[in-house]
């Protein structure tokens, strides 16, 4: 799978995934290059993921797609496989400015990923292919 992160991003997240495993906590060093790499959304995407807001959904036929409850309580479904969020703030500071490499949502998902974090849904493949249209949520 082609990677739309920059080698340093991708390493920090093998770093917190190593230091997790070990220690089940992330470490200051890789949390002050967290908000370094990653600017503001650092510690929103952090606190997300202390609030447990990640649910991988997965289904039968090995598709997966990401849900993440927001800050104001807005469900955003998430495709790390193509880099995607459908929030204002991936719009607008990803895709038009260019002024940052994901949105707080994206961002959870990969920490999620990285410290174990994610909660696991199965859905059905009819459901997968419908969330994947955007006609409906599982």
């Amino acid at each position: 799978m082609r990677s739309f992160l920059p080698a340093v991003a991708e390493q920090l997240f093998r770093d917190i995934q190593q230091t997790h495993q070990e220690t089940s906590q992330i470490p200051d060093d890789l949390l002050i290059a967290l908000k370094f790499v990653f600017g503001p959304c650092a510690l929103q995407a952090l606190d997300l993921v202390d609030q447990h807001s990640v649910t991988c959904l997965s289904s039968p036929s090995g598709r997966k797609a990401f849900q993440v409850i927001g800050g104001s309580g807005r469900l955003y479904t998430c495709f790390v496989s193509c880099h995607y969020c459908p929030c204002p703030a991936f719009a607008y500071t990803v895709l038009r400015r260019n002024e940052g490499l994901l949105c707080k949502h994206i961002l959870a998902v990969y920490l999620c990923r990285a410290t174990g974090g994610t909660q696991q849904e199965s859905v059905s493949d009819q459901q997968m292919s419908a969330l994947l249209g955007g006609t409906a949520a599982p």
